[in-house]
């Protein structure tokens, strides 16, 4: 940062320079909000005062002109400069505006809403611009009771939603909406794509993340697993990986939402044969009970937004 003091100190000492220092002078005497701010502490500052704050004054007139035109070499790009009386002092300050305020609200917020394998923009999802049809109101009306019933209570157990639709109807879309007003609440989120993390799990054996990876989903705060269902699945998969997760999540009783084309009593079936081919009813039944236990259905109806007909 160039020091506007210093600077001006070497200019009263050099005589080359008087001509520009009278310049910066008059430039100070010329700015209205200046002259105002000296009225306004007339009786707390002397002549001399002000003639010792010159350096802070023309600092004042530079940023703020910097300010006002946006210009990025400016001391502290975002913040207004204002000028306060401190000790007979006249100092500069610089004040956070309005717009800096919501672009770090909006960072805090963002970084409360962990993706794992969806869309970034998946954070930029709103209740508002959610359109309300009648295949979908159920759902979002059900969204927004979770959401109603969980601030004020966020230490009792509320189970999560599982949302079944065909495709595009916006199940994902809902789930980032949910995660959005959760996070401007203040509470964390993950949202996970399933059939992405269950490759990315096979993977994490030979770098030796397992453990690491599976344990930050486990104790998401809130989870939302996205898509489950959309492909064939293990049987290591399905017991090590989603059994152990929803296992964790109901003993702690931690809000798990779901988002799948299948529907509860679909999924049962699609989990009871293993990749090989194996006929696993049991082991279909215990992931069932868990999901149940975690979350209630939720139909969700209506045309295909990402591939309107």
């Amino acid at each position: 940062m160039q020091d506007i003091g210093k600077n001006m100190a070497h200019l009263l000492h050099q005589k080359n320079y008087y001509q520009e220092y009278e310049q910066m002078v008059k430039k100070i005497n010329e700015n209205p909000e200046i002259q105002a701010f000296l009225e306004q502490n007339a009786s707390r500052l002397t002549e001399n005062d002000i003639q010792r704050s010159y350096a802070q004054l023309y600092e004042y007139v530079q940023q703020k002109e910097k300010f006002l035109h946006n210009d990025p070499t400016m001391i502290a790009p975002g913040y207004e400069p204002k000028l306060q009386l401190h000790h007979h002092t006249i100092e500069v300050t610089y004040v956070p505006t309005d717009e800096l305020l919501a672009k770090k609200n909006q960072e805090k917020i963002n970084e409360r809403i962990q993706t794992v394998f969806v869309p970034k923009m998946i954070k930029e999802a709103s209740f508002a611009a959610f359109e309300n049809t009648p295949g979908r109101a159920d759902a979002l009306i059900a969204v927004a009771d979770f959401v109603k019933h969980y601030q004020p209570n966020a230490k009792v157990y509320h189970p999560g939603l599982y949302l079944v639709g065909g495709f595009g109807v916006g199940k994902t879309y809902l789930l980032g909406a949910t995660a959005k007003r959760l996070a401007e609440d203040g509470y964390q989120t993950m949202i996970v794509h399933f059939p992405t993390f269950a490759v990315e799990m096979k993977q994490a054996i030979g770098k030796d993340t397992l453990a690491q990876q599976l344990n930050q989903v486990k104790n998401a705060p809130i989870l939302m697993i996205d898509d489950i269902g959309a492909d064939a699945m293990s049987s290591w998969i399905r017991d090590d990986i989603l059994g152990v997760i929803l296992q964790h999540r109901m003993q702690e009783m931690l809000p798990t939402f779901f988002s799948s084309n299948f529907s509860m009593a679909e999924l049962e079936r699609h989990l009871t044969v293993s990749q090989k081919g194996d006929q696993e009813p049991i082991k279909a039944m215990r992931i069932m009970e868990r999901i149940r236990y975690l979350s209630r259905e939720i139909l969700m109806s209506g045309e295909n937004r990402r591939n309107p007909k």
